[in-house]
């Protein structure tokens, strides 16, 4: 059976109890582990779905109006008639 996942806040209270206990202790703090960098291509991915999703709302908004124009003009047109 797998471990359960430590929530953020517990994770947070056992790094400060490590903390307190190295200050009286003496112990110095375990080094940090080096921050994995993201890939190139994912930052590609991320800024093509970007644009994609920005182009589909633009083609949304634009159908939209469109829409909405067509309708004006058939109530001026019926109003006419």
């Amino acid at each position: 059976m797998a471990a359960k996942k430590k929530s953020k806040l517990v994770q947070r209270a056992q790094e400060l109890e490590d903390a307190v206990t190295r200050l009286f202790s003496g112990v110095a703090p375990p080094a940090k582990k080096a921050k994995k960098r993201k890939s190139k291509k994912a930052k590609v991915v991320r800024k093509a779905k970007a644009t994609a999703r920005k182009a589909s709302k633009a083609v949304k908004s634009t159908a939209r109006k469109a829409k909405k124009a067509a309708k004006k003009t058939a109530k001026k047109a019926k109003k006419a008639a």
